[in-house]
């Protein structure tokens, strides 16, 4: 794997001021490429082209949520050959749907739940707790 792949995260809200502070947050923390769009069909596309480390998604959008995204990713994921190792993901969200939230957790993948507003670095808690190898590799 090369080393661009594994520091890469995607975000997806559709909010995009917290898409933006997010993004840059990532980039400081882990010295990593972020994608970050408010768009989940274009996200879906990037999950196609390119390997990520870490999904940032938000819960609630319009149309697909954090949470469908992520399970259309891992359909694709798993159907090709070899099947692709689906990147752990991180829900964000504004609304406090905490039981669906809790029903997720449950689902392989999910590694984590931050209802906003949250601190940013509970995020990157949460991000180094998935793939502790991004804070050892930005030389922390």
């Amino acid at each position: 794997m090369a080393v661009s792949d594994s520091k890469r995260i995607l975000v997806v809200d559709d909010d995009m001021s917290l898409t933006r502070l997010i993004s840059e947050a990532l980039r400081t923390r882990f010295q990593c490429e972020v994608d970050a769009t408010p768009n989940p069909e274009y996200a879906f596309e990037l999950a196609l082209k390119k390997r990520y480390r870490v999904f940032v998604f938000d819960f609630s959008m319009p149309m697909i949520d954090g949470a469908m995204l992520f399970a259309l990713i891992g359909k694709v994921y798993n159907h090709v050959n070899p099947p692709l190792l689906v990147p752990p993901l991180i829900l964000i969200s504004g609304r406090g749907d905490e039981a669906r939230a809790q029903e997720l957790m449950k689902e392989i993948g999910v590694r984590g739940f931050l209802p906003k507003p949250f601190a940013m670095n509970r995020l990157m808690e949460k991000v180094r707790e998935v793939a502790p190898e991004l804070e050892a590799a930005s030389g922390e």
